[in-house]
């Protein structure tokens, strides 16, 4: 049976950084997963010049009130972002909502499980709103 990294792969570590002998840094098997969702939802479309459809829809979001209708928008858009640049995941929920501490939060919680390992995992990540003025 081939060994997780052979099955998953590695990469590089973000942010970039030198490991204990002077090389670049690289992250394999769960973590270099981990890293990829978090790379693809953190990079906002068309901020890759090369590559314009990469990245994620959510930062369209980010003048928008933290209430239910930009959590069910920002759940679609993880979702789509990662079904179409993360293939060794399956996404299987995708919730968001309001930081119980900051009202400028919206924590975004995706639930996906490692198509090769068959692994269940979670990962949570804050999004931060730019509260914008009060409609009248």
């Amino acid at each position: 049976m081939p060994a997780t990294r052979d099955l998953i792969g590695r990469g590089w570590r973000f942010p970039l950084g030198v490991d204990t002998r002077g090389g670049i840094a690289l992250v394999e098997g769960d973590d270099e997963i981990r890293e990829a969702i978090l790379m693809i939802v953190r990079t906002r479309r068309g901020g890759r010049p090369m590559r314009p459809e990469f990245g994620c829809q959510v930062w369209d979001l980010l003048f928008a009130p933290n209430d239910v209708s930009t959590w069910a928008m920002a759940g679609e858009y993880v979702r789509q972002a990662l079904g179409w640049w993360e293939p060794r995941i399956d996404v299987d929920e995708v919730r968001a909502f309001p930081d119980p501490d900051d009202p400028a939060i919206m924590q975004i919680e995706v639930d996906y499980t490692i198509r090769s390992t068959h692994d269940e995992r979670s990962l949570v990540f804050p999004f931060y709103l730019i509260p914008g003025e009060e409609r009248r």
